[in-house]
Order: structure tokens, then sequence, then C-alpha cells
């Protein structure tokens, strides 16, 4: 397991299995969605172990604390190792609870729903999701 002194924090993020790509984990940073010390980093930041960064990808959010540098991708076993998730345990719990919403189904045949009917079901989806 090659490890390096510099490592930017695109490559980092994908060699730990934050990110698919390395593109993805370079435009996250550009977009602002991976924050350390509640500022956005760049791409080419240079991670070092200790720091603790905030992740967000898609409705996930994670928190990650470096513990080593890994400059090459690796299975997701060995990639445990050189990061700690410490992530809250209540924002773990609502995103695996946005798995387990309910399902919205109307009868067969019964057509479009009403205006009335339209306005039930963003009313449901709002109480259940905010």
């Amino acid at each position: 397991m090659p490890e390096k002194d510099k490592l930017r924090i695109d490559k980092y993020l994908w060699a730990i299995r934050v990110f698919k790509t390395r593109t993805l984990a370079a435009e996250a940073c550009k977009a602002g969605r991976v924050k350390l010390d509640g500022n956005n980093t760049k791409p080419s930041h240079e991670v070092k172990i200790g720091e603790v960064y905030n992740v967000s990808k898609g409705p996930e959010k994670r928190v990650i604390k470096i513990t080593g540098l890994l400059e090459n991708r690796v299975d997701a076993k060995t990639a445990v190792n050189f990061y700690e998730d410490i992530t809250p345990e209540e924002d773990t719990m609502a995103f695996k609870s946005m798995f387990h919403a309910p399902v919205l189904k109307r009868d067969r045949g019964t057509g479009r729903p009403t205006k009335r009917d339209r306005r039930e079901i963003d009313e449901l989806k709002d109480d259940f999701f905010n």
C-alpha cells in the first residue's frame, strides 16, 4: 500500500471510495460539498493526518477523520483503515430512514389524481421528508 506525504483531497476521497471517480470528487470540491472546518476546499487542497472533513454526497452527509494517506484506490476493506467515519448517529439514521419511506400507490385504472388528491399527496410527502 503506497503512502505519500502530500496528497490532494480529490485523489484521497477517490482512493478511500467515498466517490466512484476522481472527477466526481473534484466536482464535489468545486461545488462546495467538501468542507474543512466549515470552509470549502479546492480539489488541489493537500490533506493531512488528523483533519476532519464534512462530505455531502446527495442526501448523505458524512464526517471523515483522516488517519492515513492513501494514494491509489484499494478494496473497501483496506480503505477503511485510512479514515475514521465520525458521522453523528442521528445523521446516519436519518439517511437510512429515507429508504423506509412509505410507497404511495394508487389503484389501477383510477386515472390521474385530482387537484385535491395531488394536494394530499404533496402534504404527505412534506410531512414525511421534513
